[in-house]
C-alpha cells in the first residue's frame, strides 16, 4: 500500500476479472477511488457465464487500500457509458486515469482458422466487444479527463506493437482487434497531447487469468503444475504485474514522456523496479521471441 495516488479517480472497464481486476487492485493499493465496470453483477452474468463478479473486484480494491465503486455497465451501450461519466462527473468532478480494458472475445475466437471458415457473426462480434467499446468509452470519458493535465489513458491489448507487426496472432480477427487497439491508443496519444494528458497501449505477458488457471487445471498456489502440459508456461504472470504497471505510470510525473508508446509489464518493471507478487520479473515478449518462437526449450532462466 502507498498513497501514490491518494485522491485519484479512476475508470477500470471491463474489470471483472483478468488484467481489468489486477489494474484495478493495484490502483487501488496506491490509494485511488477505482471505479470498476463489467456486465456481470450479482446474479446477472455475461456471455462469459463466469461467477466472477464487479462487486468482487470492488471488494478487493477496498482491501488493498482503495475504494471500489462498482457499476454495472456495457460498454456497447452509449447510454450507459454516458451515465457512468456522467455519475463519476457529478460524485467527483474529475477523471484522472482511465483503462480500456474491454475484452471479452476469448469464447467467440476460432483459433488457427482462416477468415473465409471463421464464423462471421462471432468475428464481427468479437471486433465490436474489443474495439468499439474502447471507442465509445474514451469518446464520452476523454472530455472529462482532459479537464486536467495530467491525465492517462491506457488502452490494453495483447501484443507490444514490435511483436504483432511481425508475428500473425492466430486468427484473423483476433489479430486484427489486438493490432487496432495498438492504434488507438497512438490516436489518442495525439489528440491529448495539446491538453497535457498521455495515451499509453500496455500488454500483459501470458497472464495467470482466472480463465487461464481453469484451462490448465491448477490454482494461482499450484500453477507451475501446469508447465507439464505446456512448458513454456513458466513465463506467465499474474494480474496484479501489470496491475503494477499501471499504478507506476499513473503515479509518474513525467508520464507524458511515454505517450504514444506500446509498453509491457516486463519494460515496465525495469523502469520502475516494481515485481510481480512473487518477487521475480518475468520479461514474457523478449522470452517468446528468444526462447519460444526460436525453438529452444522452455527455461525462464534470465527472464524472471
Amino acid at each position: 500500500m502507498s498513497d501514490d495516488l491518494k485522491g485519484k479517480i479512476a475508470l477500470v472497464t471491463g474489470s471483472t476479472r483478468g488484467a481489468g481486476r489486477g489494474i484495478a487492485v493495484e490502483l487501488g493499493a496506491a490509494g485511488a477511488t477505482v471505479y470498476v465496470t463489467g456486465r456481470t453483477s450479482g446474479r446477472s452474468r455475461s456471455e462469459y457465464d463466469r461467477p466472477e463478479t464487479i462487486e468482487e473486484t470492488a471488494a478487493l480494491v477496498d482491501e488493498a487500500g482503495g475504494h471500489g465503486i462498482p457499476v454495472q455497465v456495457d460498454h456497447l451501450e452509449r447510454d450507459q457509458v454516458r451515465a457512468l461519466v456522467d455519475r463519476i462527473e457529478r460524485d467527483h468532478g474529475r477523471l484522472d486515469v482511465l483503462v480500456n480494458d474491454i475484452w471479452g472475445g476469448e469464447l467467440l475466437a476460432q483459433w488457427d482458422t482462416p477468415l473465409w471458415e471463421h464464423d462471421l457473426d462471432a468475428g464481427l462480434r468479437l471486433l465490436r466487444l474489443a474495439i468499439d467499446t474502447h471507442i465509445i468509452t474514451s469518446h464520452y470519458a476523454l472530455p472529462l479527463l482532459i479537464k486536467r493535465p495530467g491525465g492517462l489513458v491506457v488502452e490494453m491489448t495483447d501484443g507490444t506493437k514490435e511483436y504483432n507487426d511481425d508475428n500473425y496472432r492466430v486468427s484473423f480477427f483476433y489479430d486484427h482487434a489486438k493490432s487496432a487497439v495498438l492504434r488507438l491508443g497512438f490516436a489518442q496519444a495525439h489528440e491529448l497531447r495539446e491538453h497535457g494528458c498521455a495515451a499509453v497501449t500496455l500488454t500483459p505477458g501470458w497472464l495467470r487469468s482466472e480463465l487461464m488457471l481453469e484451462h490448465f487445471g491448477v490454482s494461482e498456489a499450484n500453477w507451475r503444475d501446469a508447465t507439464a502440459r505446456e512448458p513454456h508456461f513458466v513465463i506467465s504472470e499474474t494480474p496484479r504485474y501489470v496491475g503494477r504497471a499501471v499504478a507506476a505510470l499513473a503515479a509518474d510525473a513525467d508520464v507524458m514522456r511515454w505517450s504514444g508508446q506500446s509498453l509491457s509489464s516486463g519494460q515496465l518493471a525495469r523502469e520502475y523496479g516494481f515485481t510481480d507478487v512473487d518477487g521475480s520479473q518475468p520479461d514474457c515478449w523478449r522470452y517468446l521471441v528468444e526462447v519460444q518462437d526460436a525453438g529452444r526449450p522452455a527455461d525462464a532462466t534470465g527472464y524472471r
